[in-house]
């Protein structure tokens, strides 16, 4: 096992080098001003369409605008958020914590460009269901002489949407949140307790389809925000001389790499943007999939929907954890990695009841997380096998939760690392080459709203 772990992490280390940083920061950028910073001057209407304002039952799709960003969510708001922050803190310092943002706020403008396209260019499978996503973004707007690349894109995106990460979290805090102070043995056996618990859970939504994942991320997503923002604000301001002292610390460390052994700032970039893509999946594609679900005829209606969640998840949620993280100090004096070290902040902010918070919010961010992956994985099997054969990734998804359990945060994390940046080069690269077209669809569409 130990062999295995070593490759994987050399896998993820290999995968995110200069060729990917370029491509999502530079991407990013590009989109960002190529758009005339339309994710930004057009926030007000992103609210309105979440609203419902413009729902339309008549229009093609399986979900409403807002499920489709609640799905989204609910594969992007969860461990990550948690654990990413914490390894990103642990291995970059406090300043990777800024590249995160900066690859959060390009992540905005790629999130509309990809999931417009989503829209734009939804195809058909081949029971012929309408469906979005990178895959078919590639071959109905490249042309089906790069199926190829919809079909590298499908094969990484099975492995990058697995439920190995978010169990092995969850059953992390669990154990040493609850069991190990109780008495409870580490051993395997009660940790494939958890993961077959967990299993059991997760199969009871996922194998009810899109619209059942749909109606219970758009149940729980809004209330797992607020739960986690809640508790980290009275965290914050049990501290609040220190809110902003932190958050030069954030901005100064960016620049020096301080608290980084080595002092390589480049480093901290590629963590912080390492970090972000595996929090809000900007440029990754899996938003696409969920995005090209939405009821509606309006592709850029869905990329204004979509541009929201870098902001939420990003922005909000891990800036949250960060400080709780910072603020509290116990990132300078421990050995915890991942979901523990935020498990020892809401401990040293919250005596005794903390971590129980903690578990309780993580518990529905990674719950959620598993809900929505398998929709995404699904549709990466039908696409290369075929749709009438898709339920069996959705059983095999489920069968293999436990297995998370057993595994370690850096053989887990590095897998997920390599399969997201394997799913990235499609992504961005079809992306890049169709931009224009979302651009006089985005000219036409705000005309026409301006004169409707």
């Amino acid at each position: 096992m130990t062999g295995i772990e070593k490759l994987l992490i050399e896998f993820g280390n290999i995968t995110w080098g200069p060729p990917l940083l370029v491509l999502l920061l530079g991407g990013g950028l590009f989109f960002l001003v190529y758009s005339r910073l339309i994710p930004f001057r057009h926030f007000g209407h992103s609210l309105r369409i979440v609203l419902g304002k413009y729902d339309n039952p008549d229009e093609p799709g399986q979900i409403s605008h807002f499920q489709a960003l609640s799905t989204a969510l609910a594969g992007t708001v969860g461990m990550g958020n948690v654990t990413s922050v914490a390894v990103a803190i642990t291995t970059g310092g406090p300043g990777a914590i800024f590249w995160m943002w900066v690859s959060a706020l390009v992540g905005m403008a790629t999130k509309f460009f990809t999931c417009s396209l989503a829209v734009m260019y939804r195809g058909r499978d081949s029971m012929g269901n309408i469906q979005g996503g990178p895959m078919y973004f590639i071959t109905e707007g490249l042309g089906r002489k790069w199926k190829p690349l919809a079909i590298f894109f499908s094969a990484a995106g099975m492995i990058g949407v697995s439920p190995l990460f978010q169990t092995n979290q969850l059953t992390q805090v669990i154990r040493d949140v609850i069991l190990i102070p109780k008495g409870i043995p580490d051993t395997l056996t009660t940790n494939l307790i958890l993961g077959t618990g967990i299993m059991i859970v997760v199969g009871s939504v996922v194998l009810g389809g899109i619209k059942r994942i749909g109606k219970v991320a758009g149940s729980l997503v809004p209330f797992m925000v607020i739960l986690y923002i809640v508790s980290v604000i009275y965290i914050l301001f049990s501290n609040p001389l220190q809110i902003l002292p932190r958050l030069k610390l954030i901005i100064r460390d960016a620049f020096t790499a301080e608290s980084v052994l080595g002092g390589a700032v480049g480093t901290i970039i590629i963590t912080g943007v390492r970090r972000a893509a595996f929090s809000n999946e900007a440029g990754i594609g899996t938003a696409p999939m969920a995005h090209g679900a939405a009821r509606t005829r309006e592709p850029v209606r869905e990329g204004m929907v979509a541009m929201m969640e870098p902001l939420i998840d990003t922005i909000i949620v891990c800036t949250m954890t960060a400080l709780a993280i910072i603020v509290t100090g116990v990132w300078t004096h421990t050995e915890a990695d991942g979901i523990t070290l935020t498990a020892e902040a809401f401990n040293q902010a919250i005596p005794d009841f903390g971590p129980y918070i903690l578990i309780a919010c993580v518990s529905v961010f990674s719950l959620t997380t598993l809900f929505a992956f398998p929709y995404y994985g699904t549709k990466c099997f039908g696409f290369i096998f075929g749709a009438r054969y898709q339920n069996i990734y959705t059983y095999a998804y489920t069968l293999i939760i436990p297995l998370g359990a057993v595994g370690t945060l850096g053989a887990v994390i590095s897998l997920f690392d390599g399969a997201y940046a394997l799913m990235a080069f499609p992504t961005m690269m079809a992306a890049l080459i169709l931009s224009p077209r979302v651009m006089r669809a985005a000219k036409d569409y705000f005309n026409r709203i301006k004169t409707g």
